[in-house]
């Protein structure tokens, strides 16, 4: 049963609680530092100012991405996209392929699945924004796709962390006790 329906002002809520926590700026240094790394998009070049420039733009991407996913689009196209977790009932892989999957499934404001078209939307919107701080050389259609698709599927494995941290801490605290 669905309970009441998905307000606005919870969707700015959510959006604010999964931005603005340290896991955005570990995902943000994890990002740049894969980028620097690999010196790929964005192709800022080599050096400590490429690498913070890769910083910024990955908490930007970051910040975007869940500002017009999880707020704007969510709340015109009357999606939840706040993920809920299936818990340890479920066996391992299950809870894996559900994970990933809400980067494509989601629900609607009422509670019924449907497609996670402001995911794709919002994605798409703040890949598009991207090009406005990214170097001339990764604003390419090529870039610009492989940037929408992996932030796309993003969505799913990071899933993974309010899925399975509770079970990672419980692990932990049994360990010290």
């Amino acid at each position: 049963m669905a309970g009441a329906p998905v307000t606005v002002e919870q969707k700015w809520q959510f959006f604010v609680q999964e931005t603005f926590t340290p896991l955005t700026i570990l995902a943000s240094a994890a990002t740049g530092g894969v980028s620097q790394a690999t010196n790929t998009d964005p192709k800022y070049g080599v050096g400590s100012l490429a690498m913070a420039k890769r910083f910024g733009a990955a908490t930007a991407d970051n910040v975007t991405q869940n500002f017009f996913s999880d707020f704007v689009m969510a709340s015109v196209l009357h999606e939840d996209n706040k993920y809920r977790r299936r818990g340890e009932r479920y066996g391992f892989w299950s809870r894996v392929g559900y994970a990933v999957s809400r980067a494509v499934v989601t629900r609607t404001d009422a509670g019924a699945s449907t497609v996670n078209w402001s995911n794709f939307t919002g994605t798409a919107l703040s890949v598009g924004l991207s090009n406005a701080y990214y170097p001339t050389r990764s604003r390419n259609l090529n870039a610009t796709a492989i940037n929408w698709a992996s932030s796309s599927a993003g969505v799913g494995f990071g899933n993974l962390f309010p899925e399975f941290l509770p079970d990672f801490k419980r692990c932990l605290k049994r360990l010290h006790l």
